[in-house]
């Protein structure tokens, strides 16, 4: 039934499955395409870096970017990438990552408060200087709008972003897509996908209906049915199976910019932190990551605090079971980013 899937990861917990997969959320980047390949900015562009203006390759090529064409007095910004509350962690996880390191060591010492994860804070903070004025308050469908008024370089979205994009004539046709950075100094330039929530069908334990729940949830994530659940233009749910990529509604709900990058991101996705406590684990990154987005502490002091914090976590709900938990984890990483990540 599985065969077709492009990620299952989130479907199973310490090797035991628990859901089918119904939609497929990856972070991609977003360009405008009018800005991308207008060209007296790519001459100006390549004049000032030494480097053809194109898909980003590292994070760092992505922030350059974003401070060419930076220019408030013309009300024209780098890009509307999320710096509020709920949200920072998200790019912060993929820079970090991008790094070339796990977050955790196998026994669950953290691995955030090196120098790459520093560094990752950083320049996460320095890139916030080329962002929308409404970056810091923007949630979901304002950043949407945000993006929209056709005056920002780069966004980063997913498939509901595409889905709105495309309803409206002046982006419909001014995208072009990309997975997120890869690791720096990666020959092969894939980019790097990243998993972020994606609905699940699963069966209550409580369920007094458990065979029922269960053939409603094959049959909602079969490929027929899925596909008209992918195909509505409003709907919650993106493309997961290999079908999907072939169905001409799908393509045109789309365009085939996204569903290019989509694939290759969730083909080699690096999965959501799926491990007991997540929520304790990420709530105190979050506030760390606030605390030196706002100058409270620098970024060495914002990310050991977070280390004595999840430590603390770790502790609480179990060393030995959490330790089991991450390189379960762990082992679902793509192949090709295991060969690249380090633990120290």
């Amino acid at each position: 039934f599985s065969d077709g899937y492009l990620y299952r990861k989130g479907d199973h917990y310490r090797d035991h499955l628990y859901g089918y997969q119904t939609d497929g959320d990856a972070y991609l980047l977003f360009y405008n395409k009018r800005m991308l390949e207008d060209p007296a900015e790519q001459t100006a562009f390549e004049q000032e870096h030494g480097r053809p203006l194109g898909i980003a390759t590292s994070w760092q090529e992505l922030d350059e970017m974003m401070a060419f064409f930076h220019r408030p007095a013309e009300k024209q910004y780098g890009g509307c990438l999320f710096r509020n509350a709920g949200y920072l962690v998200w790019e912060w996880w993929a820079r970090f990552h991008a790094k070339g390191y796990y977050p955790l060591q196998d026994d669950m010492t953290p691995n955030i408060n090196n120098a790459a994860g520093i560094e990752a804070l950083q320049e996460l903070i320095a890139a916030s200087r080329w962002q929308s004025p409404n970056s810091r308050t923007n949630g979901l469908f304002e950043n949407w709008d945000d993006f929209a008024q056709d005056n920002v370089f780069c966004n980063i979205g997913w498939g509901g972003t595409q889905k709105h994009m495309m309803s409206l004539p002046s982006m419909r046709d001014n995208l072009v897509h990309s997975p997120l950075p890869g690791i720096a100094g990666d020959d092969s330039k894939q980019g790097m996908g990243y998993f972020n929530w994606g609905w699940n069908y699963t069966v209550s334990a409580q369920s007094t209906r458990s065979e029922l729940a269960y053939l409603l949830t094959i049959f909602c994530t079969s490929p027929t049915i899925s596909t008209l659940a992918v195909r509505q233009p409003s709907g919650f749910f993106d493309p997961f199976r290999e079908a999907h990529y072939e169905d001409t509604e799908v393509q045109s709900v789309y365009g085939q910019s996204f569903l290019d990058a989509h694939r290759q991101s969730l083909a080699n996705c690096l999965p959501d932190f799926y491990i007991s406590g997540q929520g304790s684990y990420l709530d105190a990154l979050r506030q760390q990551i606030l605390a030196a987005f706002s100058g409270e502490v620098d970024a060495a002091r914002a990310l050991d605090i977070c280390t004595q914090r999840w430590n603390h976590v770790t502790r609480r709900l179990g060393a030995r079971r959490q330790s089991a938990e991450w390189l379960s984890l762990k082992s679902a990483y793509p192949e090709a980013l295991q060969a690249l990540l380090r633990e120290r």
